[in-house]
């Protein structure tokens, strides 16, 4: 009898459990990528918040901590991104995939593809699956709107069923995913495996400051907002101090926001005001933001930095999914995986062996 684990997810990236880490700008560093691709799941480093140099650094720290296949995430309009492209290329033995949201044009793509790297962008709407598919990636991320930071306005059990009715790809589930319970529903809509963010996030392998991870555990659903306040696009966060000031500020207080936040991207990285304005321009013409919203989106990887990083839980942003509202520990990535295999597993058999009901 063949395994109902063994999907074409974990045959393509070379996984042996149908669970992705996903790529959360400064979290998915190299030991949580190590952490879950060692416990049988995939991972993605989380280079769209990092200059090239780093972003190689990286992937050699990642390297030396396994040696088996993971992914790299990047968008197209952070500063040295062709740069960063070819060093993805050049660790090509062991890269497996890239992810994206603002992602690379089908000449790119077809680079990728060519180097044996398959393409895995993450969408939220329909059209942008479609749009995906039509570029010739080769798997799909489908984030319903309870994901964490940027997400859509579609729950993932709406979502996910349109995309795998419109699109003939491999589809991930993500948004709202966390347990076994969630992989085998997962799996029963024709999913070939699920992505999860905000659980990997919430374990004892993250970078995590403690005291930051103590009010993931802490929050609860009603304390999680979506909010266009950050950078003109719906994000999921936590409400927080630093949330309430960006959220009660006028057309003035976005422009101080953003040069504020674009100054402290300044410092951190060394980009240009020119880079700067070039990736915010790139953001704009993709999201249909203002100037000042993408200045914003821009730098907003700070505001996130602060808090994840710094640890500084009032005056850093707290991206989260919904499901964090329900989470209250902070599990190994090891025993979280293992947890997930055996629940999905006793799922899938009790599904099996239910009787069918009698119809009258």
């Amino acid at each position: 009898m063949s395994d109902p684990l063994a999907t074409v997810m974990t045959v393509m990236l070379g996984c042996r459990l149908p669970v992705v880490q996903t790529a959360m700008g400064w979290i998915a560093e190299p030991q949580l990528v190590a952490a879950a691709v060692e416990a049988g799941g995939f991972g993605f480093l989380g280079a769209a918040v990092m200059t090239p140099a780093e972003a190689n650094e990286k992937i050699i720290s990642l390297r030396q901590l396994t040696d088996k296949p993971f992914g790299v995430n990047f968008h197209m309009f952070q500063p040295g991104a062709a740069d960063l492209v070819e060093i993805i290329l050049s660790h090509r033995d062991q890269v497996r995939a890239v992810s994206f949201g603002r992602g690379p044009d089908a000449a790119m793509i077809g680079r990728f593809r060519d180097a044996g790297i398959l393409c895995v962008p993450t969408v939220g709407a329909l059209k942008h699956a479609q749009k995906m598919a039509a570029l010739g990636v080769d798997m799909l991320v489908v984030q319903g709107g309870e994901g964490g930071g940027h997400t859509g306005a579609v729950a993932t059990t709406v979502l996910l069923p349109q995309v795998l009715d419109s699109v003939d790809l491999p589809v991930v589930a993500a948004g709202g995913f966390a347990d076994g319970r969630g992989l085998a529903a997962a799996l029963a809509y024709g999913a070939v495996g699920i992505a999860m963010g905000t659980r990997f996030l919430m374990t004892c392998d993250s970078p995590v400051p403690e005291t930051i991870k103590a009010r993931y555990v802490a929050t609860g659903t009603d304390n999680i907002e979506v909010t266009r306040a950050v950078d003109g696009l719906p994000q999921r966060m936590i409400r927080n101090a630093k949330l309430a000031r960006l959220t009660a500020g006028g057309a003035i207080a976005s422009w101080r926001n953003a040069l504020a936040a674009g100054f402290e991207m300044k410092r951190a990285t060394g980009a240009s005001w020119g880079d700067l304005i070039r990736a915010a321009q790139g953001m704009r013409n993709h999201g249909g933001l203002t100037l000042a919203e993408a200045m914003r989106a821009a730098a907003a990887p700070m505001l996130i930095q602060r808090a994840v990083v710094s640890g500084d839980g009032d005056g850093g942003l707290m991206a989260t999914g919904q499901v964090a509202g329900r989470l209250g520990d902070l599990p190994s990535v090891a025993d979280l995986l293992a947890r997930i295999e055996s629940e999905a597993r006793a799922r899938l058999v009790a599904l099996g062996a239910a009787p069918r009901r009698m119809t009258a």
